[in-house]
């Protein structure tokens, strides 16, 4: 039998609602992946102005309010490119980056919206200044976010009808 006395000077535990607003905020982003008939990827350059001026990209952007980040998916694909997707995007990977531009964690979902017809045409936001279809073999010099390496890994999870974990931005 343990006979110590309970310390006394303790800090009493945190109601619920208190301990919550001490856990970090994370933001949420979903990005998706659309191909073509010969498997491209459509990346989206940012325009001088916005964080990432000058790096190419997939569709996508952070939650709104209350958003879950299937909704988020099909929301950005059509703010960003005017496109609709068919269905619901299917998950192809997610990455956890602990702090980005000193703004804290972020969890990215990245999605695989499907196949682009070809008289698909794409209408950019004011946000992007170009876009192209790009096979992963002509990527190697080009400003990408996410990197070469995680942009290989989500496209063989689409084709493969996979999930990929990253981390930092690069396959786990």
């Amino acid at each position: 039998m343990d006979t110590t006395a309970p310390a006394t000077d303790v800090p009493r535990v945190l109601p619920r609602a208190e301990w919550v607003k001490t856990l970090p905020q994370t933001i949420v982003a979903s990005c998706v992946l659309l191909l073509d008939a010969e498997d491209r990827i459509l990346l989206l350059r940012y325009a001088a102005g916005q964080p990432g001026a000058g790096l190419w990209g997939l569709p996508g952007g952070m939650l709104d309010h209350g958003e879950d980040p299937v909704g988020a998916a099909c929301r950005e694909v059509h703010e960003e490119t005017g496109l609709v997707l068919d269905g619901p995007p299917r998950l192809v990977g997610y990455d956890h980056r602990a702090d980005v531009k000193g703004t804290g964690p972020v969890i990215d979902f990245y999605y695989y919206g499907g196949r682009l017809p070809a008289e698909a045409t794409v209408r950019r936001s004011g946000e992007h200044d170009d876009h192209g279809l790009f096979a992963l073999d002509e990527l190697g010099s080009t400003a990408l976010l996410p990197a070469l390496p995680a942009l290989t890994a989500l496209h063989t999870a689409a084709l493969a009808g996979t999930v990929v974990p990253l981390r930092e931005g690069l396959p786990v």
